[in-house]
């Protein structure tokens, strides 16, 4: 499996990792960008560069973003279970008609 943009090796970084599962949760809560970032208390443009591997997630947005996602925040740090890495595809940027 070849390994996302960015990214030298089959195995995904913690940003990477965390990159998809925010995007996969926001998703799967229905939430555009501009709603989980307003619900988080931080700017969408922020929700957009954390997709997108461009900033590092403090601590306490970690904390932020999972509480309006419903879920602990070892939860979006953590890869996919089953020993394959989380597929690129969930975060391609391809415009699906959500929210920016």
């Amino acid at each position: 499996m070849d390994a996302p943009p960015g990214v030298s090796s089959w195995r995904m970084s913690i940003r990477d990792v965390f990159a998809v599962n925010l995007r996969k949760r926001r998703l799967e809560r229905g939430l555009s960008q501009e709603e989980l970032a307003h619900q988080a208390n931080i700017d969408r443009t922020y929700v957009s560069l954390l997709e997108r591997c461009e900033y590092s997630v403090s601590i306490d947005r970690l904390d932020a973003l999972a509480t309006v996602l419903g879920v602990a925040a070892y939860e979006l740090l953590k890869p996919e279970s089953d020993g394959n890495p989380i597929t690129p595809d969930v975060r391609d940027s391809g415009s699906s008609g959500e929210h920016q």
